[in-house]
């Protein structure tokens, strides 16, 4: 039933599935089998061996969201980190990773306390700047990218960026996990691999975790596959079940949350005892006019600081009723968190510090309850600082 002719809401609700021929089942059956019958040996039934290889749940799932990506074939994971490092798999010692300096933590230590072990060398630059591009490393194998970035919301300009890691060589990989394909599609624009936390936006609800890659061109799909079944790395067909299931209501939700983080973030804006607010929605954002550019709203995600630094920080996060103190985003549940000693916590502080992560930043994952019961609620807390 899904079309590329019909809008991306329509897309999300229908993506990776037909009504089942047998049954006419118009969601795909739990296979919770962990092997197949086979009519002889070597000679699989339905060319169905072992569920880490082949599982009809998971391939639904891998299928809505290369088609909602636009990409060649997807692949789903038990983890966003188990994605990024079945891609990093691929790769051998003494190739070179240009990466963001503004990364999720759990990256950040994936690549510098595991992956450099391996031999893989990292570089990392400031991706929001369009000049940091211009002399990219010759032996650059991949550029890797996150836009907008965790937590600092910085974007990057995608086909600058596609084209100049292409001029030497290397291949791109994007994390979309704050966009979703609802908001932008890095792929359409050259990009070589998506990558989302499924755990966030895509599935939507904070009660499962899993991770995507999606890859441009069906020539990147062996590989992917050879080290994503050799390793392992593969989710539950309940999860991919679940996490399915989240992503019918995918177009519905972003706009929802976009609509409300542009809400808060300019009340936030508006308020005297908040010193800065981060929301590429904002025209006060330095980059909002690339937000406009390349992304259909401004995301659901918003930083802010408060005055008074780390220790009010604090009190304001606690103070919060509507917002919940925990990690993680995405949900249609508001979450409040203190990136410092919490997601990115495995950051050297001198690092975080450097690169603009004040130990009082708040990062704000806006729900879809009511707009003005969050404001209230951040107004309440806000109320509670000395």
């Amino acid at each position: 039933m899904s079309s590329s002719e019909h809008g991306f809401g329509t897309r999300a609700v229908h993506a990776g599935w037909q009504p089942e021929e047998k049954t006419g089942a118009v969601m795909p059956p739990i296979y919770m089998t962990s092997t197949y019958v086979q009519d002889a040996p070597g000679r699989p039934r339905q060319g169905f061996e072992y569920s880490r290889t082949q599982n009809i749940t998971r391939f639904a799932l891998q299928d809505a969201l290369a088609e909602l990506e636009e990409g060649a074939a997807g692949f789903t994971f038990t983890s966003g980190m188990a994605a990024i490092h079945t891609l990093l798999l691929t790769l051998k010692p003494g190739d070179r990773i240009v990466a963001g300096d503004d990364l999720y933590g759990g990256t950040y230590r994936l690549f510098t306390q595991i992956a450099q072990r391996f031999g893989l060398i990292f570089d990392f630059i400031d991706t929001s700047n369009p000049e940091s591009f211009r002399e990219l490393p010759a032996d650059t194998r991949l550029l890797y990218l996150e836009t907008p970035s965790n937590p600092l919301l910085k974007l990057v300009p995608l086909q600058q960026a596609i084209d100049a890691a292409h001029a030497v060589g290397a291949e791109v990989a994007v994390d979309n996990t704050f966009a979703t394909p609802a908001l932008q599609r890095p792929l359409t624009l050259g990009a070589d691999y998506v990558i989302h936390s499924t755990t966030k936006y895509i599935a939507g609800h904070s009660d499962v975790v899993g991770g995507a890659l999606i890859v441009r061109d069906e020539g990147l799909k062996e590989d992917l596959w050879f080290h994503q079944n050799s390793a392992g790395t593969i989710n539950s067909p309940f999860d991919a079940f679940l996490t399915l299931r989240g992503l019918r209501t995918l177009a519905l939700r972003m706009e929802r949350h976009c609509a409300n983080a542009l809400r808060v973030a300019e009340a936030m804006e508006a308020h005297p005892k908040v010193a800065k607010v981060i929301y590429p929605g904002l025209k006060s954002h330095p980059q909002h006019a690339l937000m406009q550019q390349q992304m259909a709203a401004g995301g659901g995600m918003v930083c802010l600081e408060v005055d008074g630094g780390e220790e009010e920080a604090r009190t304001v996060v606690q103070h919060l009723k509507v917002f919940a103190l925990a990690e993680s985003l995405g949900g249609v549940e508001s979450l409040v968190e203190l990136p410092a000693p919490m997601t990115h916590a495995s950051i050297p502080a001198e690092t975080r510090r450097k690169i603009g992560i004040a130990d009082g930043l708040v990062r704000l994952s806006v729900g879809i309850e009511d707009a003005d019961d969050l404001i209230a609620d951040l107004n309440g807390a806000l109320h509670r600082m000395c």
